[in-house]
């Protein structure tokens, strides 16, 4: 009886042991994706909602045949450096940096991994590939350029054409910078007075906007993280003098900006993980991927802040939204 009791012991630990085996021999098997952002606020969380939903109509199921990893700075770009690396130990298969800083954290960790970007304004000015076309090493994604052109002259139409247009941009991030000045180039060749203001952190934006909102008569967000993690800020000290604001992104015309040709940034996420899925397939190469953008931004009105501010529509805006955009009321 005893031998049999040792058998079955040694039988129950094989047997264990086996499973256990098996089950750390999947999980390792999974593909890892490493997701890296800068911070929170409404635009980023909808890229990431984005790239996890198009992820899972790919047949990728977190936890069952994919492990992805998130990691969150929560707006510290001293955290990048340490979580980008983390994520390299853990032998991701691809990176995704959503945020110039955190694509450029990622960058610096690693030259081997494939990298996509999941919102880099001008990645090669961000000195993040060799050209846009031909990114020629780890790293090729999704641009969220603005269509600036659409952008100022949408706030002409809005705006009386003597009108004096302030622009207030984090002088920091790196797309903020590149978009203000395409800002300032289109802005001389439409003869649309653009004054510009900028900030080191979001603990400037409540004193230098209402220093801008006594000069200027609306203002113009490029993409900027820091100024669309703090929105609520501008909007009320422009609320409070009754002057409108045209951001570049849909989530900041939810939070109180008027109009937009945005880009849509759920999109953005759409784009990348579709990269990344084909990344992981064998059937893409970053090096050899062009970048790639949304050229025609979807138009976008706050028709409740419109009113609230005593804004007429142009008409022809309104009927476009109503036909192919979005209509916040």
């Amino acid at each position: 009886m005893k031998r049999m009791y040792t058998l079955i012991a040694l039988l129950f630990c094989y047997l264990a042991f086996a499973f256990f085996h098996e089950q750390q021999t999947t999980t390792t098997n999974k593909p890892v994706i490493g997701v890296l952002t800068l911070m929170h606020h409404q635009a980023l969380d909808e890229i990431y909602r984005g790239f996890r939903h198009e992820l899972a109509k790919e047949g990728y199921q977190n936890g069952k045949n994919v492990q992805l990893e998130y990691q969150n700075a929560q707006g510290d770009q001293s955290n990048l450096k340490t979580m980008a690396q983390k994520l390299v130990n853990e032998q991701a298969n691809v990176l995704v940096g959503i945020t110039t800083p955190a694509a450029q954290a990622l960058a610096s960790s690693t030259k081997k991994i494939p990298i996509v970007l999941g919102a880099v304004t001008n990645p090669k000015t961000a000195g993040l590939v060799e050209n846009n076309q031909r990114p020629g090493a780890n790293i090729t994604g999704v641009s969220d350029q603005a269509p600036i052109k659409a952008e100022l002259e949408l706030v002409q139409k809005f705006m009386p054409r003597h009108a004096t247009i302030g622009i207030i941009y984090t002088s920091s991030d790196s797309s903020a910078v590149s978009e203000h000045s395409e800002f300032v180039k289109l802005a001389k060749k439409l003869n649309i007075n653009l004054k510009s203001y900028s900030i080191a952190n979001s603990n400037d934006l409540d004193q230098v906007s209402q220093t801008m909102l006594r000069q200027v008569d609306a203002v113009i967000v490029p993409t900027d993280n820091t100024i669309a993690s703090a929105m609520r800020t501008l909007i009320k000290n422009a609320n409070a003098v009754k002057k409108p604001v045209f951001p570049t992104v849909d989530t900041m015309v939810k939070e109180g900006g008027v109009a937009s040709y945005s880009i849509n940034q759920y999109q953005l996420g759409v784009k990348a993980a579709k990269l990344a899925v084909q990344i992981l397939r064998g059937k893409k190469k970053p090096a050899t991927t062009p970048i790639q953008y949304s050229r025609h931004g979807t138009p976008v009105l706050n028709l409740k802040q419109a009113k609230k501010l005593g804004l007429k529509i142009p008409q022809s805006f309104l009927q476009e939204v109503k036909k192919k955009g979005e209509l916040i009321k």
